[in-house]
Order: C-alpha cells, then structure tokens, then sequence
C-alpha cells in the first residue's frame, strides 16, 4: 500500500534534431522495398535529375528488397558485393516490402603499422 507521503512523478524526455533539408532528400543510399510507394526507377531519375552521376542503383533479387540506390563513392572505396551483403544483412531486419529506407553511411580507415626500430 502506497502511504500518504509517496508522490508519484512521471515525466518524458524529448530529444529534437533539427538539420538543413538536404536536395537531394537522400544521403548515401536509398534501400527501396518491392512494393514502394517509389520504384527504383523513379528514384534512379531522380538521383540523376538532382545530382548526376553520384549514384548506381542496384537491382537485387531478394524477397523484401528490390533495389539499392548507392552514392559512387563509396563503390569506389570498397567492394561492391562486401558492401551489399552488410546493406541487406542489417537492412532486411527492418525493412518492409513498402518501405524505403534512406540511410547515411561512412566509411573510415584504420592503418596500423609495425617498423623496424634503428
């Protein structure tokens, strides 16, 4: 039993992020579900209306997935198919056949070497 002088609190804690609106409205993939208001087509013409040649899609053939549009730079730094079998690993946990997922990516390299001393 909950005696005269126990006060019950209940608070909620709000986080706000605000950023610039980015053209175009994706950052460096876009993971487009089979069944997307938006197929890759559409969103193949508009990476290339809003910024030409700065991205490759890439048709899959998975259940849930039907393409990945990828910022060129990053096929550039690693291997394509590393690549997409970490996107559709962590991807298809969350994805749903209607969704489009739009994701950030970065990619950082650690160099760590071992000389000969004098």
């Amino acid at each position: 039993m909950i005696g005269e002088n126990n006060v019950t609190s209940r608070k909620a804690t709000l986080t706000l992020k605000i950023s610039e609106f980015e053209v175009p409205p994706m950052q460096d993939m876009l993971i487009i579900g089979r069944k997307a208001p938006i197929g890759p087509e559409a969103v193949r013409r508009m990476a290339e209306a809003l910024s030409p040649e700065q991205f490759t899609l890439i048709k899959m053939n998975h259940p849930k997935i039907e393409a990945v549009l990828l910022r060129n730079s990053l096929l550039q730094m690693i291997d394509e198919k590393l690549l997409m079998n970490i996107i559709l690993e962590e991807a298809e946990r969350m994805i749903s056949d209607s969704m489009v997922l739009r994701s950030e990516l970065k990619i950082a390299m650690s160099v760590q070497r071992e000389v000969d001393l004098l």
